[in-house]
């Protein structure tokens, strides 16, 4: 959990009508790492029985699992991968547990689930590795329970049937679980799992897919902003360590108590594709200052990027010069609101240009609190100088 100590960028602090949020404690400049956060809970996102023309992975740390990878499989069940024998080890320890390769070998051989559509085994697996948190860190399982995240009726079916499979096929050793707990658990899924999507290199169709899903306990706490401060990075089969580590770095500069927030998609969706999306997957509306500005605009003003990611001029909203950049940024002692933040400004300096990308752009880490003259973007990771932008 993140506290208010002085050693803390980031304070953890209740905003009516946002619940938990976090803010700075200090004044946060462009490129800085706020956050680097390690999930308590990361499985799967593909079915409990892969395609054969499927890429393997690490079932621990779900690096991609090269021709030239030392490559371990479960001594207990044969079907799970591991990169090396320290991923093994690990896995074995946490992640992996003897009761979680005999729980997802029982649930391969039912054919209730796979009659089921692919969210439900997904699901099925997220219940694994968070039953299995009792048995190997029951502090984290403490810290999971108390995330957000609220039963719904309409979730009632789901969580009956996977409480009844997983009792029946693969009952965790002294837990007694219940459909409420069974049915808590989903809802802190469903709002704080975070995707952890495959490479650019990587994507099929030109779509990127999700290799794994992760719940962070300290990123969960970031609300969502149409127009964010800050993004998060994640350097799947590239990160030197720790593979399903996120970093969360800033956009601009922010002042000492302003909140920091995310955008929970690609921030090229209009309106009322934005609303859509946060009302069935989140539970919330939107009321930020985007979504006030945009809640009037028609459906053509609100299309402010075309088809190849390019901003386009409307009669109602011109894009600012690059010369008018400090007018983003608060001066010390003039501080300027977020609802002054332009949107096809933002569009123009911090969206990704690269076909079918969408990502947002963000400067580098400074370096000798030298502020980084080259942003970098947290989808397809392409480098961009300031210069290329003007």
């Amino acid at each position: 959990m993140l506290t208010a100590d002085s050693g803390s960028v980031l304070r953890l602090v209740e905003i009516e009508g946002r619940g938990r949020a976090l803010v700075a404690s200090q004044p946060l400049k462009a490129g800085q790492i706020v956050l680097q956060d390690s999930p308590i809970v990361v499985y799967s996102a593909f079915p409990l029985v892969k395609p054969q023309s499927s890429a393997s992975y690490c079932d621990n740390c779900f690096r991609i699992l090269s021709s030239s990878a030392n490559v371990v499989p479960c001594p207990l069940c044969s079907h799970h991968l591991f990169c090396g024998p320290n991923c093994l080890t690990a896995a074995t320890a946490s992640s992996h547990s003897p009761w979680v390769c005999q729980a997802l070998s029982r649930l391969r051989d039912c054919p209730s689930l796979f009659s089921q559509p692919l969210e439900q085994q997904v699901q099925a697996q997220f219940l694994i590795a968070a039953y299995n948190l009792v048995l190997v860190s029951p502090s984290d399982f403490q810290v999971l329970l108390s995330l957000q995240g609220q039963y719904s009726p309409s979730d009632a079916p789901a969580a009956e049937f996977l409480h009844s499979l997983i009792l029946s096929v693969c009952p965790p050793p002294s837990l007694p679980i219940s459909i409420e707990l069974t049915a808590a658990l989903l809802a802190k899924d469903k709002l704080n799992a975070f995707g952890l999507m495959e490479p650019i290199s990587l994507q099929q169709n030109g779509e990127r897919s999700v290799r794994a899903y992760g719940i962070y306990p300290k990123a969960s706490f970031f609300n969502h902003d149409c127009l964010p401060n800050a993004c998060r990075f994640d350097y799947l089969d590239s990160a030197p360590a720790q593979n399903t580590d996120m970093i969360v770095r800033m956009i601009h500069d922010v002042p000492v108590g302003r909140e920091i927030c995310l955008s929970y998609f690609p921030v090229n969706l209009n309106y009322s594709a934005r609303q859509k999306r946060l009302t069935e997957d989140y539970g919330f509306t939107c009321n930020c200052d985007r979504c006030k500005v945009e809640a009037n605009w028609s459906d053509n003003e609100a299309d402010v990027i075309d088809d190849n990611g390019t901003v386009e001029e409307n009669e109602d909203e011109e894009i600012m010069e690059e010369d008018n950049d400090e007018q983003m940024v608060a001066s010390e002692g003039d501080e300027v609101g977020e609802a002054d933040f332009p949107h096809a400004y933002f569009f123009v300096r911090y969206m990704c240009n690269r076909e079918n990308c969408w990502g947002t752009l963000a400067p580098l880490p400074p370096s000798n609190d030298v502020q980084s003259k080259v942003l970098e973007c947290n989808v397809c990771g392409t480098h961009k100088s300031e210069e290329d932008m003007c």
